[in-house]
C-alpha cells in the first residue's frame, strides 16, 4: 500500500511517501521532503496564524499534492501540530488543506500533544530497537513550537508535550545575535519550568537510551559529527557522547548568524532559530543525563512522519 504522510509543524512542512506492509505496518521510503514554511510565525504572541504564513504553507501543500499524484499514493494523512493547535483561526488553514487534498479525501487533523508524542515514539524507535539498543527508550522530539518527551519499550509508558520549541523560544526570549547572558538565562528558565512539569509525568531516571529527533536535533548531531555537508545516513542512528553533544550545542549557540549560515549542513530556514534550539537541546540532554546516567545521545532521522505513515497501515489510528 503506497501512502503519504504530511507533518505540518511550527517551522517545517514535511512529506513522506512510503510503501507500508498492512500486516506489519513496516514502511519502505519512496521519497521524503522537508521545507521551511514557518506556519507558526507569531502564533505564540498573537494566538493567530499569519495570512502570509498560511499562504506559504498552502502553496507547499499544493506542491506536495503534485508530488504524490504521479507516485500513485492511495492513502494520505495530514497532521498539524503545535502552531495550528494554538491558533484561533486554524480553520482558515485546514479548510484550504482539505480542498488541496480532496483527491485523497484527506481531512487534515489538528492532533493533541499526546498523540503527537505517541506518533513520534512509534516512528523513532523502530530503528533503535532493530539496532539492539537498550530499553526503556526516552524519545525527545524537539519541534518549532513544542517538545515531546516519551518513555517506553515496545509501547508508550508515559508521555508529555511541552510548549517549548526552537521558534517559540526564539520569539519569547532572544532579541540579539548571539544572545546576551540575560537572554540565555531567561530561555533556560523557560525550559527548566517546562521540565519540572515533565518530570511529574515522565520518570527520566528510567531511560537507558536517549533518542533525539526533529530538525534541531539532527542539525546539532551533524555539527557534533563534524560533517561538512548534511549526510542523512551518517546522522541517522548516530551515537554521540553527552559531552560532545553539549559542546556542539554550546558552539552553535555562540556563533553569529553569518557563521551559522556558512555551515554546509545548516538548512537556510533553520539559521535564525537554531540558537534557541541548541540551548533547549543542551538543557534537555544535561537534565536527562543527570537523572538517568545515559552517556550517549542517539539521533533518529525517523520520527513523527514515519509514525503517521505506519498508522495508515491499519483502518483507523
Amino acid at each position: 500500500m503506497r501512502v503519504a504522510a504530511i507533518d505540518c509543524g511550527t517551522n517545517c512542512l514535511r512529506l513522506l511517501v512510503a510503501d507500508v506492509d498492512p500486516r506489519t505496518r513496516q514502511t519502505h521510503e519512496v521519497t521524503r521532503r522537508t521545507e521551511v514554511v514557518r506556519l507558526g510565525e507569531g502564533v505564540d504572541a498573537r494566538g493567530l496564524l499569519d495570512p502570509a504564513a498560511v499562504e506559504r504553507a498552502l502553496a507547499m501543500t499544493a506542491e506536495y499534492a503534485a508530488v504524490c499524484r504521479p507516485l500513485g499514493v492511495g492513502r494520505m494523512r495530514f497532521v498539524a501540530t503545535s502552531a495550528t493547535r494554538d491558533a484561533a483561526n486554524a480553520a482558515q488553514f485546514t479548510d484550504g488543506v482539505a480542498d488541496l487534498l480532496a483527491d485523497w479525501r484527506c481531512v487534515p487533523e489538528v492532533i493533541s500533544g499526546r498523540e503527537e508524542a505517541y506518533l513520534s515514539f512509534a516512528g523513532a524507535t523502530a530503528g533503535v530497537r532493530a539496532g539492539g539498543m537498550a530499553p526503556p527508550y526516552l524519545v525527545i522530539d524537539v519541534g518549532g513550537g513544542s517538545t515531546e518527551l516519551v518513555l517506553g519499550v515496545s509501547d508508550v509508558d508515559a508521555a508529555i508535550s511541552l510548549d517549548v520549541g526552537s521558534v517559540r523560544l526564539t520569539e519569547r526570549c532572544l532579541r540579539t545575535d548571539p544572545p546576551t547572558p540575560a537572554e540565555v538565562a531567561a530561555l533556560i528558565a523557560e525550559v527548566d519550568a517546562a521540565l519540572n512539569r515533565a518530570q511529574r509525568q515522565v520518570d527520566l531516571a528510567q531511560a537507558r537510551t536517549l533518542v533525539g529527533t526533529g530538525g534541531t536535533v539532527t542539525t546539532i548531531a551533524a555539527h557534533a559529527l563534524g560533517l561538512a555537508t548534511y549526510q542523512r545516513d551518517r546522522v541517522h542512528l548516530s551515537r554521540v557522547g553527552v559531552p560532545d553533544t553539549l559542546a556542539a550545542c554550546a558552539d552553535l549557540a555562540r556563533l553569529p548568524r553569518w557563521r551559522r549560515s556558512a555551515l554546509g549542513f545548516m538548512h537556510p530556514g533553520r539559521v535564525d532559530v537554531i540558537v534557541a534550539g541548541a540551548l533547549l537541546w543542551r538543557r534537555l540532554v544535561e537534565v536527562v543525563a543527570a537523572r538517568s546516567g545515559v552517556r550517549r545521545v542517539v539521533t533518529s532521522e525517523h520520527d513523527i512522519l514515519d509514525g503517521i505513515a505506519g498508522s495508515l497501515g491499519r483502518p483507523t489510528w
